[in-house]
């Protein structure tokens, strides 16, 4: 669980806040929202394919099983590797806001120290990089707790004002904003399902993978209403979209506290977000190595630590590529609209799997049969809501 909060939020709420404020000011808040309850069909899809088939390149090991081409199981893995490196590229350029708080350097300096130091700790045992992460993971979300609590001390506002954060049903300008923010609002949830990759690792996947997945994903919703809410009120949106540390801002402005102790907590965060990124990575051009999709040479792993060197350095080496040359909005917005194909592509591949069965495997979550339907619906439904507000 603390890998997969470490993963999601370290990539979502530290770095998207200023640019969902932007989007939809005061009903930011329900886009987080909304983008739980799309991903909660996924979530449930992955949570029965997870423990049928707890395996590094999950995801394309799901599709091989589903329809025995090799070739689309390579789509789908390195479908997964382009995302998690796109997002890992997004929290890369978030740190940068932060970590120029503390030292007055260029941001593609910043950023490619950050890329290859963290890229480093990946190269750790599992153990200890994962031990290591789930520690900042407790740092960053206290720092979240620490934004909750001090907005609810400040004043009754963040209660009184609760009104300002639903949509009139005509207003179609403020939905067509949502629209578009909820789509921000997904990346800020991707990461709960990289917990897939780590099954192989897990000493029971059939009962801690499930529960991983619904902890992970109930608790940063909940987390990221009342942190966007909070934010939103103590900080006027427009002011929020410009600051290259939004989270930070909201503190100092809650507290009278200097920036400083904020983005901290926010380099933690985001740093975090970019090792279990590089591991995920790490491990699935591993995993499709292992099964025969790309070349062997990938399966070596260290005598000492036992991580997939090569594998490793290759996704270091594309994060900091896409880090430097692509803006973070643009960034945000592709990795999103990768998560939901291969979220609809998961949902095809559970259903397909259960069709072809005439009783499920024993001791595997089970889903009820409309869930991976419903997972597949509202993927493809949100990715159309996009093109059309596009």
């Amino acid at each position: 669980m603390l890998y997969g909060l470490g993963v999601t939020i370290g990539a979502g709420i530290y770095v998207l806040v200023g640019i969902a404020a932007g989007r939809s000011g005061m009903h930011a808040p329900l886009a987080f929202i909304f983008a739980a309850l799309v991903m909660s069909f996924s979530a449930a899809s992955f949570a029965e394919l997870g423990t049928r088939m707890p395996v590094s390149a999950s995801e394309a090991a799901y599709v091989e099983k589903a329809f025995n081409r090799p070739w689309l199981s390579l789509t789908m893995g390195l479908l997964v590797v382009l995302t998690a490196t796109i997002s890992a590229a997004t929290i890369s350029v978030g740190s940068a806001g932060y970590l120029g708080v503390f030292v007055d350097l260029p941001p593609s300096w910043i950023i490619t120290l950050v890329v290859l130091s963290m890229g480093l700790v990946a190269c750790l045992s599992t153990r200890q990089s994962v031990t290591l992460a789930g520690i900042m993971t407790l740092i960053e979300l206290g720092g979240l707790v620490l934004i909750i609590a001090a907005g609810f001390g400040t004043g009754s506002g963040v209660v009184t004002r609760l009104p300002e954060i639903l949509l009139a049903p005509s207003d179609v300008a403020a939905w067509v904003g949502l629209s578009g923010t909820t789509l921000i609002a997904v990346f800020a949830f991707i990461g709960f399902e990289h917990l897939v990759n780590v099954a192989e690792e897990m000493k029971n996947p059939s009962r801690t993978l499930p529960w991983a997945l619904f902890l992970t994903l109930g608790l940063t919703a909940l987390v990221y209403a009342l942190v966007v809410w909070v934010a939103v009120v103590a900080v006027p949106p427009a002011e929020l979209a410009t600051s290259s540390a939004p989270l930070a801002l909201v503190f100092e402005r809650l507290t009278g506290m200097s920036l400083k102790t904020m983005s901290l907590i926010a380099v933690i965060a985001t740093l975090n977000g970019i090792i279990v990124h590089v591991i995920m990575i790490s491990r699935v051009l591993y995993g499709l190595a292992n099964q025969g999709n790309l070349p062997q040479v990938l399966t070596h792993l260290s005598a000492r630590t036992g991580t997939p060197l090569l594998a490793t350095a290759i996704g270091v080496s594309a994060i900091l590529a896409l880090a430097l040359a692509v803006p973070l909005t643009g960034l945000a917005d592709l990795t999103a609209r990768f998560t939901l194909v291969i979220f609809a592509v998961i949902n095809i591949t559970l259903i397909r799997i259960k069709s072809l069965e005439t009783a499920p495997p024993v001791q595997v979550f089970v889903c009820p049969a409309w869930v991976p339907v419903a997972g597949l619906v509202s993927s493809i439904g949100l990715l159309l809501l996009d093109l059309v507000v596009r």
